[in-house]
């Protein structure tokens, strides 16, 4: 008789729990269940080979707004030694972030510059157009003899998701890093690079 007691409590008990988590679930934000669940995806070696061995890094939707992440996470980036190419087609031809010369797309930069790894300051949805086109220009390479970027790892920054973006871009080869920040991700894995001297052109920055 104990026994069965004991067995309808335990099973009650976790009928409340389950019933309990659901509802949590169904009230949460979305967006937040989403970063919980991808919080476990990123494996801390990946952002260490892809922190360590990156050099270039294109930042699409690069801001001349101090106040935005795009903005202070790309000084944070050159301050530790990274070549960071902006990308924002909002802003006029000759525009400058940080003394870097602005580019609107990511086809645009010259096969000179060597794109080790993209940074997306953009929304979830846009991704997946931005990783065709990087699969795209890496293709190119199997083409020609003729110099092209082959770009090894994507980034998304914090709050951008796309599973399916991932997916594809890994299939190809790449490192994907996802909802995650390298401006929090450097000095949680104490990776220290050594700083270089941002090099300035001459053109003059235009007020957005």
């Amino acid at each position: 008789m104990l026994n069965a007691a004991s067995t309808f409590i335990n099973t009650f008990l976790f009928f409340v729990v389950v019933v309990v988590v659901v509802v949590v679930i169904s009230i949460l934000p979305s967006s937040v269940v989403v970063t919980a669940f991808s919080m476990n995806m990123n494996n801390p070696e990946t952002i260490r080979k892809v922190l360590t061995n990156t050099k270039t890094i294109a930042l699409i939707g690069a801001s001349i707004k101090p106040k935005r992440p795009s903005n202070y996470v790309m000084k944070f980036l050159l301050d530790n030694g990274y070549n960071v190419i902006p990308i924002n087609p909002g802003l006029k031809e000759g525009s400058e972030i940080h003394g870097q010369k602005v580019y609107d797309s990511l086809s645009s930069i010259p096969t000179r510059n060597n794109i080790d790894m993209v940074d997306i300051f953009r929304n979830s949805d846009a991704v997946p157009s931005i990783v065709d086109e990087i699969l795209e220009m890496n293709m190119n390479n199997t083409y020609d003899d003729k110099q092209h970027h082959n770009i090894k790892s994507i980034w998304m920054q914090v709050g951008v998701i796309n599973e399916d973006a991932c997916k594809k871009a890994k299939n190809a080869g790449l490192d994907v890093i996802m909802d995650a920040c390298p401006k929090i991700e450097m000095p949680k894995l104490n990776i220290i690079r050594p700083t270089t001297t941002t090099t300035t052109t001459t053109t003059t920055p235009t007020i957005e």
